[in-house]
């Protein structure tokens, strides 16, 4: 029932990935102000597309190994991938004009990856019943 629940929650998470890094591609300044930091481009948006193009691999990966049923390899990237919102949120918390609230989406998408992650890893897998 653990696994069943933590790849629903990790697909979940991937399909916001998904969503969230199509963002920066449609619209970049509300992307931009959504992740926490204020940006002024002026007309050049290869930051935007760098991290959306980031985000939409993070999610695509995730969703392919809930599809693959691959319960490693997905707890593997999870856990290891707590290192991206956690990077995201001490670069939100570095800017003078944020607070806690700006970094609770990042907070929440680290505690997401690192109790899943581990949940899957730790696991074991079920066996078939004939």
């Amino acid at each position: 029932m653990t696994t069943k629940i933590s790849y629903a929650i990790a697909f979940i998470l991937g399909l916001g990935m998904l969503f969230l890094g199509s963002r920066f591609f449609w619209s970049p300044k509300t992307a931009t102000s959504a992740y926490g930091i204020h940006f002024n481009a002026q007309g050049d948006y290869s930051f935007h597309y760098i991290k959306g193009i980031r985000d939409i691999f993070s999610g695509l990966i995730i969703c392919v190994f809930v599809l693959l049923n691959e319960r490693r390899a997905l707890g593997v990237t999870l856990l290891a991938g707590t290192m991206i919102p956690l990077a995201d949120m001490l670069i939100v918390l570095s800017k003078s004009y944020n607070s806690l609230i700006q970094a609770l989406p990042h907070i929440t998408a680290i505690a997401i990856c690192a109790v899943f992650g581990i949940l899957l890893l730790g696991t074991k897998p079920q066996s078939k019943k004939l």
